[in-house]
């Protein structure tokens, strides 16, 4: 089952983050266990001048 993120870019990030904080180790593993098409997901963050940081496992 997919899951069904939110639309607004900002409480994207904020969701995101959270549970890669709390219970993914990697923005992989999250896409995966989630079903989330992981350019899409960079994509979206990207558009509010958001990268994914491997070392830190976050979005700055």
């Amino acid at each position: 089952m997919r899951t069904e993120l939110p639309r607004d870019p900002v409480i994207l990030l904020s969701v995101v983050n959270t549970k890669l904080r709390d219970y993914y180790p990697t923005l992989d593993a999250l896409c995966e266990d989630m079903e989330i098409d992981r350019t899409e997901l960079l994509d979206r963050l990207a558009a509010i001048d958001y990268v994914y940081d491997t070392g830190r496992n976050q979005f700055i």
